[in-house]
């Protein structure tokens, strides 16, 4: 596996001069962290990061999860059985998507081949091998997936199907939670990034570049569909800086963005900090994590590591 990582990069942050975003709080002093091999297929297409600060991230296309962890080498846990012929809408090739984890160490990841009998959440557990533990449409991209670890389920988007499928972290039948015009795609795809956030599911269109809130009814349902942002194309996966509703978007044109409670928004991360294609981001410890895959740029994926400011 060739991958070049700045352990130093990871283990202290270093001031980034000239980056759009050392002015910009809350985001600052953005560095390059690792550097992965795009001939390889490694193309960080989410990521989740552990109490430790270790990032745990899929790359899509080379059906990979692996493991950062500062001071050390990366290292691949799992890859995800081949199709023999892969169908996967919009793509035409297997992809890895999304990744949560959870207390146990157990990797849930979402997988698209589109042939039924790998489609679907996969579960790594640790020094254990994939597993598929629940099926999902062969004709769909499931793509964002997020963990609700005190009640023990897993949602999941499509963003083909434009919905948000619910069900259970054991393993088990997977049913449409949520649906609806605002999570549809118009032209590639839909729903896309889901995290969960104050007794809501969290949701972005990529197609419509919106940000939607979908609370939970106290059945466990989920109630009426809210546009909270709009206005940001190509908007991917995200996550919450703090308590409130301000979070962090990555757009795959290029930039990320601090999307503020009552739906403004603001780049404080760009190209010239060094992103390519930024696909997810993730919050821990008073720092940003976002990877880059390259999608659209054809070099340098990588990931990003900056400080959050208060």
């Amino acid at each position: 596996m060739h991958l070049r990582i700045s352990l130093a990069a990871v283990a202290v942050l270093l001031a980034s001069a000239g980056s759009a975003s050392a002015a910009t709080a809350p985001v600052s002093e953005p560095r390059i962290a690792a550097h992965f091999d795009l001939t390889a297929g490694q193309q960080p297409e989410n990521i989740a990061v552990d109490r430790t600060g270790a990032a745990y991230l899929t790359f899509s296309f080379a059906r990979q999860v692996v493991r950062v962890t500062p001071g050390r080498r990366p290292r691949v846990l799992a890859t995800l059985p081949a199709p023999a012929k892969a169908r996967t809408p919009n793509l035409g090739k297997a992809f890895v998507g999304g990744i949560a984890r959870a207390d146990d160490g157990t990797l849930y990841v979402t997988y698209a081949t589109g042939t039924p009998d790998l489609t679907g959440v996969w579960a790594v557990r640790p020094g254990g091998r994939p597993q598929r533990i629940a099926a999902l449409p062969a004709d769909g991209l499931p793509n964002g997936l997020a963990l609700d670890r005190r009640r023990g389920l897993l949602y999941v988007t499509d963003s083909v199907h434009g919905v948000v499928y619910r069900l259970p972290a054991r393993g088990g039948a997977a049913t449409v939670w949520a649906s609806g015009a605002a999570l549809r795609p118009s032209s590639f795809a839909g729903a896309n990034g889901l995290k969960l956030h104050g007794g809501a599911v969290w949701v972005t269109n990529l197609d419509e570049g919106t940000v939607l809130r979908i609370p939970v009814t106290a059945r466990g349902t989920a109630g009426g569909i809210q546009v909270r942002a709009t206005g940001m194309p190509s908007i991917d996966d995200f996550a919450f800086t703090g308590r409130d509703d301000t979070l962090l978007a990555a757009r795959d044109d290029g930039e990320v963005d601090l999307v503020r409670p009552d739906g403004t928004h603001t780049a404080v991360l760009t190209a010239a900090d060094g992103l390519r294609t930024p696909t997810s981001v993730a919050v821990h410890g008073g720092r940003v994590y976002v990877p880059s895959a390259a999608y659209l740029t054809g070099t340098d994926p990588n990931l990003l590591v900056a400080r959050l400011g208060r």
